[in-house]
């Protein structure tokens, strides 16, 4: 196993990775929609937040090698399962087809109060 880590995405405000890679896959810790330069949420609500996690996701992900199109599995995790639409809408940004599988699940709470958690799993090859 190794260790994934870049300064472009927030650093882990735990005991673990922001990703490892484990053989032919990388697996990415759940990242929230925090900017990396002030550790602070960006202005605005769901797609603001959403926008900045994947873009966290995607520089954990070229830190690794990797691109959002080598991503074949996502869980979303949202503070508020009405913020589904606005949510997808961004995440659209992000993926082309093939998508990936994606699971999303309204949780209670979410670290820091954030809106948003998205965690990926991507292949090597």
């Amino acid at each position: 196993m190794k260790p994934i880590s870049t300064k472009k995405a927030p650093g882990a405000i735990g005991p673990y990775s922001q990703a490892i890679q484990a053989e032919d896959f990388v697996y990415t810790s759940g990242q929230l929609g925090l900017d990396p330069q002030t550790g602070a949420f960006p202005e605005g609500g769901i797609k603001e937040q959403a926008r900045q996690s994947l873009n966290n996701v995607k520089a954990i992900l070229e830190e690794a090698g990797l691109s959002m199109a080598n991503v074949v599995k996502t869980t979303v995790f949202l503070a508020n399962m009405e913020d589904f639409a606005e949510m997808n809408s961004v995440y659209a940004e992000f993926f082309t087809e093939p998508y990936p599988a994606r699971s999303a699940v309204a949780v209670k709470t979410l670290p820091k109060n954030a809106l948003v958690e998205i965690e990926v799993i991507a292949a090597m090859k």
